[in-house]
């Protein structure tokens, strides 16, 4: 006779060897209450509940795994499963919100519903309502978070001293560093959504501006409502729309200090340090290179590209190599010379043989033809608002399915929430079947007479 071989998928393992723990586990538990410590423990309570500390989870009904130390931390509880909260008011309002992680005193105290949230530090996310999945560490950090209780301001992180304090309705910020973000969505209009600032200060001022990044000490410190703007160095684009006009857009700056002073200039790209500090309006510049445009009475220009370039006060770079011009051999005093051509159609480089010079596999061609100066053409307002306005609609309908796919996901918790409760509830019951024919089965205790 053979013996029949089981073969199991990989879910059906995952639950048996999940099963296998949970009574190895229970058995475990059993053992040591058999053996007994005198006094027991203090602080445990069926459902696998923790409370320790006057009035914690006092409300609790069907609530599974809370772990409740401090006064009245999460005395609201009533079928919310597997929150810890550590710390007087911690998670005071909880009562149906899951796998919230609260430490610190009144840290995320108004949360009822709210699901996936830690805080760690006084304060942090207290006035969160129904907002989801956001992680605050510091001293009120995201301390006004969904405020209104829209439950709309979800997936924010926020790490150092009242960072992201406001982010009333905002949706996918992450503040890392004292002050960062501090004011982000002040007023609550839920459209300063997906920033990122690293560094203490960093976009400090931003209210109602979106996509931004700002990595340094104070970068994009002044930063009001304008729009995907990237600073990276201590100080970068410092006071780029400190005027609060929101034109300052879709800046790049690079370096400590790199354009610090532009305040409603769009487009520009700056790379070095100080680099471009005298750009304040204008717009479509490419600096590269330290310092640049520091030197001399360079003006706030526009459509302006500079490379080390130093020639304003008479000192430049030595030597410039640049790929992509063919070197054509044309011997000038023993020294290969290229004649450089550009396209003025596409403003593309070129070369071309020497006036004086011939090669049968290179065809010759005049001389370029000077082009006209440029004209400087009316600032773009009304395409920049355009453009922002076409942003906002595109992060509005982005929001609109984060959102319904969080209510997807938080059904399928709650379903595997209830799977999972009602197979603990079953676990427990064995538990306590067992615990009971223990307790029957102890032989009766003998009394000894002594003579």
């Amino acid at each position: 006779m053979t013996t029949p071989h089981i073969k199991l998928n990989s879910r059906s393992s995952f639950r048996l060897r999940s099963i296998l723990i949970t009574f190895a586990l229970a058995c475990f538990a059993l053992s040591q209450r058999a053996q007994g410590v005198v006094p027991p423990p203090p602080g445990g309570y069926p459902n696998f509940t923790t409370a320790a500390g006057d009035h914690a989870l006092q409300a609790l009904t069907l609530g599974l795994g809370n772990t409740a130390i401090g006064t009245f931390s999460l005395f609201s509880v009533t079928t919310g499963n597997f929150n810890t909260a550590t710390g007087a008011f911690a998670l005071f309002s909880n009562t149906t919100g899951d796998l919230n992680t609260a430490t610190g005193h009144n840290a995320l105290v108004s949360n009822i519903d709210g699901n996936n949230n830690s805080a760690f530090g006084d304060s942090a996310l207290l006035l969160n309502i129904h907002a989801n999945q956001n992680t605050a560490v510091g001293d009120n950090a995201l301390l006004f978070n969904d405020l209104f209780g829209t439950g709309n301001a979800n997936g924010n992180t926020a790490v150092g001293f009242q960072a992201l304090r406001e982010g009333i309705d905002a949706t996918g910020n992450t503040a890392v560093g004292s002050g960062a973000l501090q004011n982000n969505d002040f007023f609550g209009a839920g459209v300063a959504n997906f920033n990122s600032a690293v560094g203490a200060f960093a976009l400090f001022s931003n209210i109602d501006g979106f996509s931004n990044n700002a990595f340094g000490n104070s970068a994009l410190l002044f930063n009001q409502i304008a729009a995907a703007n990237t600073a990276i160095g201590d100080q970068a684009l410092l006071f780029n729309d400190s005027s609060g006009l929101g034109l300052g857009n879709a800046n790049t700056a690079v370096g400590f200090q790199a354009l610090i002073n532009n305040v409603d200039g769009s487009f520009n790209t700056a790379v070095g340090e100080s680099a471009g500090p005298n750009i304040i309006a204008g717009f479509n510049n490419t600096y590269i290179g330290d310092f640049v445009g520091s030197f001399g009475p360079v003006p706030d220009e526009t459509s302006t590209i500079r490379i080390a370039d130093f020639s304003q006060d008479g000192f430049g770079s030595a030597a410039c190599f640049i790929g992509g011009i063919f070197n054509n051999f044309q011997p000038v005093n023993g020294t290969n010379i290229v004649e450089v051509t550009l396209d003025l159609n596409i403003d593309k480089l070129g070369w071309d043989v020497g006036p004086n010079q011939s090669a049968p596999s290179v065809p010759s061609r005049g001389a370029p033809v000077r082009g006209g100066a440029p004209q400087p053409r009316e600032r773009p307002q009304l395409q920049h608002q355009a453009m922002l306005n076409g942003k906002v609609e595109k992060l509005e309908a982005t929001v609109a399915q984060q959102q319904k796919q969080i209510q997807t996901l938080t059904a399928r918790l709650n379903d595997q929430a209830e799977t999972f409760t009602a197979q603990l509830k079953e676990q427990s019951a064995q538990i306590q079947k067992v615990s009971a024919q223990l307790e029957t089965s102890k032989p009766a205790p003998q009394v000894v007479n002594n003579p």
